[in-house]
């Protein structure tokens, strides 16, 4: 039997259809007890601080989009692909605007329809997920 890399109860975790867990968060909160990541998905307008685990970096500015569209889908598909047996991390300076839609896309690429993928991290994350209107025009476009 395979460990889990997040313990499904604790907060910020995520379970996507598939089974796969997740682990959003807001940077400017100290990194929750328990194991750290094998991998992560940094959002921010400038680079976070360094990691002793791999790491991607998303230009990403507070309440907006990502700079790069194209790098931005390939990070998230990188997690997605990750997820199934390593503990992801999905983080911006809140974990709630941009956390949020990232933590929703990965939900479209699990199979949760575009449509219903803000609700389904609503539902399953925080109730405050995904701040802005582009951001859930970004989840119901999102490839």
């Amino acid at each position: 039997m395979t460990r889990e890399p997040w313990d499904p109860a604790a907060a910020g975790v995520l379970r996507l259809p598939s089974g796969r867990l997740v682990r959003g968060r807001g940077l400017r909160h100290p990194l929750p007890d328990g194991p750290l990541p094998t991998f992560a998905v940094y959002l921010q307008r400038r680079d976070p601080p360094p990691t002793p685990w791999p790491s991607r970096w998303v230009r990403w500015p507070d309440f907006r989009l990502p700079t790069d569209r194209v790098d931005a889908a390939a990070a998230i598909h990188e997690a997605w692909e990750r997820a199934a047996g390593e503990g992801v991390e999905i983080a911006c300076s809140g974990g709630l605007g941009r956390t949020g839609t990232v933590l929703a896309c990965l939900a479209v690429l699990d199979g949760v329809p575009r449509d219903e993928a803000v609700t389904f991290v609503r539902q399953h994350y925080s109730p405050r997920a995904v701040e802005t209107p582009w951001q859930r025009r970004y989840v119901t476009r999102f490839r």
